[in-house]
């Protein structure tokens, strides 16, 4: 039985509650009698966390590989002690051990058939730091950028970086290696590693130093060292990027006999990391990047010599179809215009100072042989083209032509003198076999790092060919077929083709003195287990979109959306500094079932038919689903597209289809339809809200927490207003003649009225929040619209019908039904929308669900398209109009902004963020969920998680900042900081119309 325990606040802030889905040892058809006694010891001695349930066991089947491989059981060890006793439980028992820090291992090098040895969970810890010695003692779960935001304030830094340095943790690069782009300046991990803390199965702790002491300490090593000193000298240590295999040239007595560097890179096979002492050092002060383009890669390629004297910081190479991909990508509008040509070496050069490093970037321009090339110097441009380096492994999963690439043929290297020539027979050995993929990676060494779009879907022979083909080729140029990820399950089958068989059996023999049972980290390295076996997605049933969404970037197949997690894990790194949001739930309990990634691999395990085995029904999935916000935040944030809020309504659409739902699905679920009937009875409503007992009762008659407070319904809601029947259309319905231009496609222009006055003609949707909870704000939108010089009318009201998205709806998975309130919106909208007129919406979820969840759900319908692209928010039309906003006054322009989740995912917050500029706004943003999200924050069970989330973020800006007047459009955003902390906020309608009251 799992056993939970929340002894690290710091790493688990909130209460932990056991996983509901158990297997307990000794049934099932895991049964193992050895692995079973291993489990009851675990949970007997151990402080720390053991899990056995079949959630925990599909949450660590894979890591950001190809691979999945069902654990028996996770331990997430408290302390050194707990480290030191499962190990050696383990290996009394037979089990096999596998260490995992972040996960996001490519190789698949942290999945494993046995224990799985979680070190990131509690084992965080920077021990010190010694800015004189310049060094830093870490526990191997440490986060790469906390120990460089620990070493920055004393102008130090660690060397290596690798993209995943926001998650991956400093025992994980010691495991495989790592080196990242300034590996080329700083060296490998292996060259920045001191001293290491060293556990060996049999439960011996080694302390590891460079000389013949440590040698000492494991039996037989030295004679090992002696009988191979000439195929250590040869066959290793040819190339600063030669990873593959174990790096035994630092055993040579002209090495200092680096036992610490050895043990680098052998990738959890030859025992576990206790402990870290590393190299720092001086962070460059001023660095200046020099962007050089060419005709395409190879070309590039073939320059990198020229420019490696130069003594570069780093040399990276970018691919024009990688460009392109960003360019497309959420928020790629603001990529930096670059130098002419297909293909771009990005150059990174440092200096005492910025005028020092940018003359040596110019003069090492002057010695390339490129079309073109800019200098700049360090700053945000700067920084914007490094982060489309960054997210390069996350961005490539897909193709140019948006086909699924998966890893595999990851970052083999080769000598730089022959990259030029090895990408010009890497591409013709793929465009024979019909593949493509997304070139980048660290030109400087020679390394490539690339996605390659295999055909897993219909099997894994292609896969095994090309790899095969591969690694013969990598090895006729003297390279190595892994350059910083290790070989893991991926490649370490491939070995033969670049060692000798002498080689491979100096490995074998080498892990038999530190591992001789062999169980640490089995079918890695040493006897490996076959490339194309326990590949995730050959497994995946193969289900098609049906009656829910379309999943049309996907070609309709749920597989491929679901496995466009890949395993990044970039949902597990707080970048809310970046302005990123996801993931919420995560950042709140630091547990990886409530990461998109987790989510995705529970999933991913049930339509595989791994340990998750009853479909969409599986309690697993509903587990794993459960602290999902639905936030869409993932749907931008994710490199590699995820979408957890769409994944989860159509989980819950095919569970509860045709069968009895949860009780918020009827309340919460059909809000708008309760707000519609309680709008007459507003005065009895609000009344009986006041009385606790009573406000308890009706909270959970709706499935809702009682701690929540019932919303104050307002004397009338907006459509029975004035300023509505006004503003109402012309003729049945509210709909004009469509006396305007069709909008076919693209965001529909805003066209002049037919009387001539030049104003614009846009409809104004009042959707049911603002018309029911919130009347004051499309009153309000009506006045700046008026303003700012539109003929607006209001959608539907001289009907009474109402134009619904259907978001509740759509949230809770009753598709269906949303579905026909998307068909009568449609047809409600239409009209005005080939009338010219543009669709202005207010509440974000809303105006989101239009823009985003209308064309997934209605694919086929004639006109939602067409309604899709005519939606705007207030500023993004007012930003088209390029109409000047009033100043704000005084306190009013003094803001703290709390974006939407929605309108950060689906329509970015540029816009209203122009026109707060344009008004002199002093302005401070919350990045990150409200944590109210819809109704999930309303529901049961879900309170604590949303306090929790809100208090972490936007309740913690309004604490450090009391005299900001708070801006947020959601309606739920306003109601979580007016429920948990008795804030008001204000809509942006409602900002502007007060300063034009004012002016």
């Amino acid at each position: 039985m799992d056993r939970e325990t929340d002894l690290d606040p710091e790493a688990r802030p909130t209460t932990l509650q056991d996983d509901r889905v158990v297997s307990r040892p000794g049934t099932g058809p895991d049964a193992d009698p050895g692995a079973d006694a291993a489990i009851r010891e675990l949970e007997q001695q151990l402080r720390g966390e053991v899990h056995t349930s079949t959630l925990r066991r599909a949450l660590y089947s894979s890591d950001a590989s190809n691979y999945r491989i069902a654990p028996r059981v996770v331990v997430c060890p408290l302390d050194e002690a707990d480290v030191v006793t499962a190990v050696r439980i383990a290996a009394r028992h037979g089990l096999p051990v596998t260490v995992r820090g972040g996960g996001t291992s490519i190789a698949g090098n942290a999945v494993g058939p046995g224990l799985i040895l979680d070190v990131g969970k509690h084992l965080h810890r920077i021990v010190g730091i010694d800015a004189q010695a310049r060094s830093a003692v870490v526990q191997p779960g440490v986060v790469l950028t906390d120990l460089q935001a620990a070493a920055a304030p004393h102008g130090l830094r660690f060397g290596p970086d690798p993209s995943s340095a926001s998650r991956c943790t400093i025992g994980g690069m010691i495991g495989n290696n790592a080196c990242g782009p300034h590996g080329l300046a700083y060296g490998r991990t292996a060259d920045n590693v001191r001293r290491l803390r060293w556990l060996l199965p049999n439960g011996r702790i080694l302390d590891v130093v460079p000389g013949r002491d440590a040698v000492d300490q494991v039996p037989g090593l030295e004679s090992f060292i002696q009988r191979h000193l000439e195929l250590l000298r040869t066959e290793l240590g040819r190339f600063n990027r030669q990873i593959s295999g174990y790096s035994l040239e630092h055993l040579l007595p002209e090495n200092g006999r680096n036992l610490a560097a050895a043990l680098a890179g052998t990738e959890g096979t030859c025992g576990v990391l206790l402990e870290a002492e590393v190299d720092l050092v001086p962070r460059a002060p001023a660095p200046a990047l020099a962007v050089i383009g060419y005709p395409d890669m190879p070309a590039a390629a073939d320059d990198v010599p020229s420019l490696l004297p130069h003594r570069p910081l780093a040399l990276e190479g970018l691919s024009g179809e990688m460009v392109e991909v960003v360019r497309r990508s959420p928020g790629g509008d603001d990529v930096p215009e670059l130098p002419a040509g297909g293909g771009w070496l990005m150059v990174e050069v440092g200096g005492a100072d910025t005028a020092e490093a940018v003359a040596a970037a110019e003069a090492m321009v002057r010695a390339a042989h490129g079309l073109e090339a800019v200098v700049l110097p360090s700053g945000p441009e700067a920084a914007r083209l490094w982060q489309i380096r960054a997210d390069g492994s996350g961005l490539a999963v897909r193709t140019a032509t948006g086909a699924h690439a998966w890893p595999g043929w990851e970052d083999a290297a080769v000598p730089p003198e022959h990259l030029g020539s090895y990408l010009r027979d890497l591409k013709e050995l793929m465009d024979d076999r019909g593949l493509s993929g997304l070139a980048y990676g660290h030109f400087g060494d020679g390394c490539i790092h690339m996605r390659i779009d295999f055909p897993f879907a219909s099997g894994s022979s292609e896969f095994r060919e090309f790899m095969e083909s591969a690694a013969q080729l990598v090895a006729r140029y003297g390279g190595s077929l892994a350059g910083e990820h290790g070989d893991g399950r991926a490649r370490s089958e491939l070995l033969p083709a670049m060692y000798s068989p002498q080689a491979l059996d100096a490995f074998a023999q080498f892990k038999a003195l530190l591992d001789p049972a062999g169980l640490m980290n089995p079918g890695v390295l040493v006897d490996p287990d076959p490339i194309d076996a326990a590949l995730r997605r050959p497994a995946s049933s193969e289900q098609r979109a049906a009656d829910g969404f379309a999943f049309a970037d996907d070609d309709g197949s749920v597989a491929d959306a679901v496995h466009r997690c890949v395993g990044i894990g970039k949902c597990r790194a707080d970048l809310r500094e970046q302005g990123t949001f996801m993931c919420p739930s995560y950042l709140a309990t630091g547990d990886d079932k409530d990461s998109t990634r987790g989510r995705a691999r529970v999933l991913q395990e049930m339509l595989n038919g791994g340990v998750v085995t009853l479909g969409w029904e599986s309690p697993e999935v509903h587990e794993a689903l459960d602290l999902c916000l639905s936030c869409k935040a993932c749907a931008s944030d994710c490199p590699t597209g995820v979408d957890m809020a769409t994944y989860k309504s159509e989980t819950l659409h095919r569970t509860y289809r045709g069968k009895v739902r949860p009780l918020a699905h009827y309340t919460l679920g059909r809000l708008p339809f309760w707000l519609r009937l309680a709008a007459p009875m507003a005065p009895l409503v609000n009344a009986a809200g006041r009385v606790p007992v009573l406000r308890r009762t009706m909270m959970a008659l709706m499935g809702a927490d009682a701690r929540r407070s019932l919303p104050q319904l307002p004397r009338a809601p907006f459509r029975w207003s004035a300023a509505a029947r006004s503003a109402s259309g012309h003729g049945a319905g509210g709909a004009p003649a469509a006396d305007g231009p069709v909008a076919t496609s693209g965001h529909t222009a805003a066209t002049l009225a037919p009387d001539g006055t030049g104003r614009r003609r846009v409809v104004l949707w009042v959707d049911s929040f603002s018309d029911a909870l919130s009347p004051e704000i499309p009153a309000d939108a009506l006045e700046v619209l008026d303003a700012a010089g539109c003929d607006v009318q209001v959608v539907g009201q001289s009907t009474g019908e109402q134009a619904c998205c259907g978001l509740t709806l759509i949230s809770t998975g009753q598709l269906t039904a949303a579905k026909e309130k998307l068909r009568r919106t449609v047809e409600i909208l239409l009209p005005h929308v080939r009338a010219g007129r543009a669709v202005v919406g207010l509440e974000p979820s809303c105006t989101a669900t239009l823009r985003s969840d209308l064309v997934e759900l209605l694919p086929e319908h004639p006109g939602a398209r067409e309604v899709a692209t005519a939606v705007r928010t207030v500023a993004e039309l007012l930003t088209e109009l390029d109409w000047t906003p009033p100043r704000a006054q005084g306190a009013d322009g003094r803001l703290l902004v709390q974006s939407h989740c929605h309108h950060h995912a689906v329509m970015g917050y540029s816009a209203d963020e122009a026109i707060l500029d344009a008004m002199g706004c002093d302005v401070e943003t919350s990045n990150g969920c409200c944590g109210l999200a819809g109704n999930f924050g309303m529901e049961q069970g879900h309170y604590e998680i949303s306090e929790t989330i809100a208090r972490q973020g936007i309740l913690a800006k309004a604490d450090a900042a009391p005299d900001r007047a708070l801006l947020a459009d959601g309606f739920s955003c306003r109601t979580q900081v007016k429920d948990l902390a008795g804030l008001d906020g204000r809509h942006l309608v409602q900002v502007i119309a007060t300063a034009l009251r004012d002016r």
